[in-house]
C-alpha cells in the first residue's frame, strides 16, 4: 500500500526548485482521511531559507483539511536514504503519532521504514502546552 507513497514523492522530487543545493527532495504524506499530499524542497536566494519537501507536504495536507499524518514517504536524488532534517522531524511529529510510519526511499522505491518515535525519540510533545 505504500508504494503509491514513493510514488507520489518520487514524482513531487521532480517538480522541486533547487537552483542553489542542486539537492532535489520529494515527500508525500497520507493523511487521515487515505488522502495522498505530496511536497517538494523550494529553495531561495536567501539560502536556507525555503521549505523542505516534508513541509511543503504538510503544508498541502492541512490547507487541504487534514490534520494527521498516518505515513510519509522521504526520497532524495542524491542520497540513497534520505531521513527528514531536524526540524522536519518536529514538524512531522506535531501531526504524527508516536507509531506513524515514516519510509526512507531510493530510486527503486522503499528501502527503510521506521516509526515516527525512532525518527525523533524525546520528541516536544504538544500536550505539554495544554
Amino acid at each position: 500500500m505504500a508504494h503509491d507513497l514513493f510514488e507520489a514523492a518520487r514524482d513531487a522530487m521532480a517538480k522541486c526548485h533547487a537552483p542553489y543545493s542542486k539537492f532535489p527532495v520529494g515527500a508525500a504524506i497520507r493523511a487521515d482521511d487515505g488522502r495522498i499530499h505530496a511536497g517538494a524542497n523550494i529553495e531561495v536566494i536567501s539560502f536556507p531559507e525555503g521549505w523542505c519537501a516534508e513541509t511543503t507536504a504538510i503544508s498541502h495536507m492541512v490547507m487541504a483539511g487534514g490534520t494527521r499524518i498516518r505515513e510519509v514517504a522521504v526520497i532524495a536524488e542524491k542520497l540513497e536514504l534520505c531521513p527528514p532534517c531536524g526540524g522536519c522531524r518536529q514538524r512531522l511529529a506535531e501531526f504524527a503519532d508516536a507509531d506513524t510510519l515514516v519510509h526512507l526511499c531510493d530510486a527503486e522505491g522503499i528501502k527503510k521504514t521506521l516509526r515516527m518515535d525512532e525518527l525523533l525519540p524525546h520528541a516536544f510533545v504538544t500536550e505539554a502546552l495544554g
